[in-house]
């Protein structure tokens, strides 16, 4: 995944707008835990296609 670091810092969760943070191929919340896929190094942030913890 090659995501501009300076797009990572201005990017939050859609649900609760905490931090993202990169885990392989996701974008995980550090607060509320929702993983959001990135697709051809374009992160999906749709509350429908994230992934629960």
């Amino acid at each position: 995944m090659n995501l501009d670091p300076e797009l990572l810092a201005i990017i939050v969760c859609p649900d609760c707008h905490g931090a993202l943070a990169p885990v392989e191929a996701e974008l995980v919340c550090q607060d509320c835990g929702l993983a959001y896929p990135v697709r051809d190094d374009i992160p999906i942030l749709l509350i429908d296609e994230a992934r629960r913890p």
